[in-house]
């Protein structure tokens, strides 16, 4: 006899106490185990993108640089460095830097020069 919930012969949903009682972490939709879970201390370098953005502009394309570990007066000052490298305006939002234009290549070059990790996303 089929379980009670099913979709074409699949299981959809497990009853949560079986699970329990078998040790299947994964059935709960539990998150992963502490140890894999990546930390602020880590020594992982952050990962800093370089994406192009049109949502909410009307068609206007800006570039977009996230993951910086900068504080606000730091971003403020590294968009300003960046605005002038590139000749376009452009700001700091929700701790993200936007550059108006296509400017990804022109961006991801001046931060690795000032010694970020940072690579292009997006097509």
């Amino acid at each position: 006899m089929k379980p009670k919930y099913t979709f074409r012969g699949a299981v959809i949903r497990t009853d949560p106490g079986a699970a329990r009682r078998r040790g299947d972490v994964a059935a709960l939709g539990a998150a992963p185990p502490a140890r894999s879970a990546r930390t602020r201390g880590s020594s992982d370098p952050p990962k800093i993108r370089v994406s192009r953005e049109t949502a909410g502009r009307a068609g206007k394309g800006v570039s977009v640089i996230s993951g910086l570990p900068l504080a606000a007066a730091e971003l403020e000052a590294l968009a300003a460095t960046l605005k002038r490298l590139c000749g376009a305006g452009g700001g700091v939002k929700d701790g993200r830097i936007e550059i108006q234009g296509e400017q990804r290549d022109k961006l991801v070059a001046e931060l690795v020069k000032l010694g970020f990790d940072a690579k292009r996303a997006g097509g």
